[in-house]
């Protein structure tokens, strides 16, 4: 068995991504749910068409299916309860009368509370399946009212310890393939329909919080040694490093790889109001960096269906979009639309199926944006 619970979470707190998470539910409401805010551009976000989720425990991860297979998209979202049992709800979203709807029996219990969820991303076959981390990477099958646990895969050499899982990334273009990343600076690449491990790498020298596929078999990674690598299993002895802290050993939490133009990736770093914009083919110095945030930057997630937009959320209770242009102007790059949450912003997602909608999680509640 691994460390007692006590141990996995004290793993989880000492994570810079999740002590923000645990202090959620103490935080005060300083701005009314939906209220708009304007930017110095008189930018704005459709913030009527809203629709809130309430859950009865704090929530931090989330997740939406791209299935076609129902006739209302499902979302995933995971409790950060600070003790062994948490949840996990899969809601329906109905888009014509903009209500969130509870499915009997596709809850279940999950061990520690999940540090990311995610959907198959090319679902061709129903029932859905869902990928969970946290202890170790398991898999899910999400049927029409029932959820039935398919793998628990762990690569652990001792039976007496497990590190935790800090994040994933499921291969859109290799769906066998999972990476996830882990605090005892590993990344580890699965063969998730065979239950194997592909490949074990050393990624960084100290915890690595984020992983993000780029091709097939390109992934990249961040972590508490404050550097972005990119890594190709052709040639697993080597990576490149694209980007460090400029204050060293400032950690990197979250890595996000433009699917839609490769070239580019964000990151995030820790205490930090700046997204930074990396260009692959331009190593160590950023393109853009987006710094209107007035607190700490949580989440960042690229437009589905655009190569220039972008979308974060932080600790000033804000979601911005933002449009990059050709050529950032001297004054910096203002976003397009702001809108203003409860609380503090921990985790956004935005809907490949649906990319008019962007869910966000703050406090116990998740909701959806029309944008």
């Amino acid at each position: 068995m691994f460390d007692p619970p006590t141990n996995l979470v004290s793993s989880l707190r000492r994570s810079p991504i999740f002590n923000k998470a645990l202090t959620f539910s103490h935080l005060p409401n300083t701005t009314p749910p939906g209220e708009m805010e304007r930017s110095s551009q008189e930018s704005h976000l459709r913030s009527e068409i809203c629709v809130t989720y309430e859950s009865p425990y704090p929530l931090y991860s989330m997740a939406i299916s791209s299935s076609t297979h129902h006739h209302h998209p499902r979302i995933a979202i995971g409790s950060f309860i600070e003790e062994f049992s948490n949840r996990v709800d899969v809601v329906s979203f109905d888009e014509e009368t903009l209500a969130v709807r509870t499915l009997p029996g596709l809850s279940f219990d999950h061990p520690y509370p999940p540090t990311k969820l995610m959907f198959h991303p090319n679902p061709r076959n129903s029932p859905d399946l869902l990928a969970s981390s946290g202890d170790y990477l398991r898999l899910w099958e999400v049927r029409e009212n029932s959820i039935e646990s398919l793998s628990v895969l762990n690569n652990s050499k001792t039976s007496e310890f497990c590190a935790p899982l800090t994040s994933f990334d499921w291969n859109e273009v290799e769906p066998r393939r999972i990476g996830t990343s882990s605090i005892d600076t590993t990344c580890t690449i699965w063969d998730v329909e065979r239950g194997v491990v592909e490949t074990q790498l050393i990624a960084h020298d100290k915890e690595v919080y984020d992983i993000a596929w780029g091709e097939a078999g390109v992934f990249a990674s961040v972590s508490a040694d404050g550097s972005v690598r990119i890594f190709d299993l052709r040639d697993k002895e080597h990576s490149t490093i694209i980007y460090e802290s400029p204050q060293p050993d400032t950690p990197l939490l979250r890595l996000a790889w433009n699917k839609q133009d490769v070239r580019y990736m964000a990151t995030i770093l820790m205490d930090s109001n700046k997204i930074v914009i990396l260009d692959i083919r331009s190593p160590t110095m950023p393109v853009a960096e987006l710094e209107r945030h007035r607190a700490s930057v949580n989440a960042i997630s690229w437009a589905p269906q655009s190569s220039r937009h972008i979308c974060s959320g932080g600790d000033d209770s804000q979601a911005l979009i933002w449009e990059l242009p050709t050529l950032a102007g001297p004054n910096g790059i203002d976003p397009m639309s702001v809108y203003s949450a409860s609380s503090e912003i921990n985790q956004l997602q935005w809907s490949a199926a649906q990319p008019d909608w962007i869910a966000i999680a703050f406090s116990n509640k998740m909701q959806l944006l029309k944008v």
